[in-house]
């Protein structure tokens, strides 16, 4: 900003300004590129409520607007792209100054990557449509953790693309329509620029990388009704509509309740086969060369543990339970222990363990500018984590400790109620 006036008289006007400048550039890699990237944001921190999580109607009209502005599909979502990165300053900055907690930040991360992803798939719609009007509409299903209203900073948006074929038309011409503008998406969201980039990741499709990656709401019921294992309708828990028609994104939905809130319950049959893919998971998931207890994602009593609790209750249980039909981990938990499913000293023991995992997990983000999936041991970067999370200059190992136990006490509960 050199000698810009504005920001000459803001450090001087509001010194709070300058503590949280201080604060941020001394605490975080990640908030610094930002930062460097669009020094005018320094403005948020002299107002709170500037560093309020935007509405998510805000963000799509200013996306939308943004679109339409520029002339190439390129041009527009490196313009989406810059929009996305003053979105996650404004919510790195809120978590760094404690304004904001771990739901809050998944919702905010997430509202910025479905506002993302709706961008890029206008301007992908409109490239592909420069030889005549699309035979078909589109829509984007989010799925893992941006379903579950739960990414982190270093996240990938797990998606499935679905279409639906306008009246009379072909419906060969359709799918290749839709897979041009879903691969012009993903492509779009990936190029290297200034900005962060948006991985979009559709390997939760059916039959995986080797499927088509575009299929009609037709084809997705055939391939569930016929093919289908358990673990897949174990994903569909998390499906939501994030992008593209609402009509089709609404009526995937519909479908996908069939198969993830099954009349019944799950059967023991298939709940026997999640245990047994979850068993597999946890012995060769794990990378090597780490303390697999200090691994938050895939370790004893991470959050893929306390994941798997609330999916099989979903499984178990929603269908019966409508509370139960949430994307979100912790509302899912709620829910359980609300029609007593779940007692409150087990509910609180699996919340606490994957609020925890998924704090430290951003801070380390918010520290490195890089991703890490284990509780770091080591100064001078488990000391500055630990000081992110609130501990004492002197208590950093206190953090390491905490994780332990309350990963201790989750995977008690876990192996109790998922393993019986």
């Amino acid at each position: 900003l050199g000698d810009s006036s504005w920001y000459l008289r803001l450090l001087r006007d509001d010194t709070r300004v300058a503590r949280r400048m201080a604060r941020l550039l001394a605490s975080s890699r990640y908030a610094t590129g930002l930062l460097l990237r669009a020094p005018d944001a320094v403005a948020m921190l002299g107002d709170d409520s500037r560093l309020a999580t935007s509405s998510a109607a805000t963000l799509h009209a200013e996306a939308a607007a943004t679109v339409r502005r520029h002339d190439t599909a390129e041009e527009a979502v490196a313009a989406a792209l810059a929009l996305r990165r003053r979105e996650l300053f404004r919510t790195a900055a809120a978590d760094l100054l404690g304004l904001s907690g771990v739901e809050e930040t998944g919702e905010a991360l997430t509202a910025v990557a479905a506002v993302t992803i709706a961008a890029a798939l206008e301007a992908a719609a409109r490239k592909a449509a420069q030889g005549g009007p699309l035979p078909t509409r589109v829509s984007v299903i989010a799925m893992g953790s941006l379903g579950g209203h739960e990414i982190g900073y270093a996240s990938d948006a797990d998606v499935l693309f679905v279409h639906e074929p306008l009246p009379g038309a072909d419906e060969e011409a359709a799918t290749r329509a839709a897979h041009a503008v879903a691969e012009e998406l993903r492509g779009l969201l990936a190029r290297p620029g200034p900005d962060p980039a948006l991985p979009v990741d559709a390997a939760l499709r059916p039959e995986g990388r080797q499927g088509p990656l575009v299929r009609t709401l037709a084809s997705y019921r055939a391939y569930y009704q016929r093919w289908s294992a358990p673990w897949e309708a174990q994903a569909l828990l998390r499906a939501e509509p994030v992008a593209g028609d609402t009509g089709v994104g609404a009526a995937f939905v519909a479908m996908a309740d069939e198969f993830r809130y099954p009349a019944g319950g799950m059967s023991e049959t298939a709940v026997r086969e999640v245990r047994r893919i979850k068993a597999r998971v946890e012995a060769e998931r794990m990378p090597r060369g780490i303390d697999p207890a200090l691994h938050l994602k895939l370790g004893p009593g991470g959050l893929s543990d306390v994941e798997w609790v609330a999916q099989l209750l979903q499984l178990r249980h929603a269908r019966a339970v409508p509370s139960l039909r949430t994307t979100r981990t912790l509302a899912a938990l709620q829910a359980a222990r609300d029609h007593g499913l779940i007692t409150s000293q087990d509910a609180d023991a699996l919340a606490a363990a994957w609020q925890l995992a998924a704090q430290v997990r951003n801070a380390v983000m918010l520290v490195r500018g890089r991703p890490s999936d284990s509780v770091p041991t080591a100064q001078p970067e488990l000391g500055a984590v630990a000081r992110l999370l609130g501990y004492a200059p002197d208590a950093s190992h206190d953090l390491v400790q905490d994780y332990r136990k309350a990963a201790r006490r989750a995977r008690a509960v876990m192996e109790r109620l998922f393993y019986g």
